[in-house]
């Protein structure tokens, strides 16, 4: 539920450094940021983000193929959009993948429609200032800067969260297909972007490297880690 601005609030990575060798595009998701959405959960499927991926780069015109860092639901984004339109992407950046494949009970994504049903009742201010007061992820309890206040707007939250609460990353048989060369960063602590996911990828996808950050120092390498994959 971030957005540009949230992220680079969090002080953990310099994505404009890379503008360096690369023209750089970011943008906010749907209903994130300064993007704008409706309050209906089907809005908030991952693929209709990734369709809006691959919308943007028809409006830039450039077929040129591009090299994508994705975090968390942009994850999802740079798998979706690379498995429909593979020519157009060169090279993918996977940063702290979402939960994935789940079954049975006790499910990790339970947490999305969970928080949504929080907020209808308690109301998005106290929910916010519930979330404010909540301990960090154990990697984080010692930064300071750490801040995962929503950067979407009150109406939209119950949706959004619904929303990808209803998602799942694409089948392994069709990422396993994908021939991209792929970096694969993930952080430990974290029951919504679990190291198993990532493994799970690592595994699935033929060219892929994969980092499982133990440390905040460890994580602001991320930004030189990129920078290199995307320069070779």
């Amino acid at each position: 539920m971030l957005s540009r601005d949230a992220v680079r609030r969090l002080e953990l990575f310099d994505f404009e450094s890379l503008a360096a060798d690369h023209r750089l595009l970011t943008y906010d998701q749907r209903g994130h940021g300064h993007s704008t959405g409706r309050p209906v959960a089907e809005d908030y499927r991952f693929e209709n983000f990734a369709r809006d991926l691959l919308a943007l780069l028809d409006e830039l015109g450039d077929d040129r193929p591009m090299d994508f860092a994705g975090s968390s639901l942009g994850c999802d984004n740079a798998l979706r959009a690379a498995l429909a339109a593979p020519d157009r992407f060169r090279r993918l950046a996977l940063l702290i993948p979402p939960v994935a494949w789940e079954s049975g009970p006790g499910q990790a994504k339970q947490w999305y429609f969970d928080t949504a049903d929080d907020i209808e009742e308690l109301g998005a201010g106290a929910w916010r200032q519930q979330l404010a007061n909540a301990d960090p992820l154990p990697i984080f309890a010692e930064y300071p800067k750490f801040d995962l206040s929503p950067d979407v707007v009150d109406e939209l939250l119950p949706s959004i969260l619904r929303g990808v609460g209803m998602s799942d990353l694409p089948a392994p048989e069709e990422i396993a297909t994908l021939p991209h060369p792929t970096l694969i960063l993930a952080w430990d602590t974290d029951p919504l972007h679990p190291v198993s996911t990532a493994e799970r990828l690592h595994d699935l996808i033929p060219d892929s490297t994969l980092h499982v950050a133990k440390s905040v120092a460890d994580i602001k390498s991320w930004t030189g880690r990129i920078a290199d994959f995307f320069a070779s």
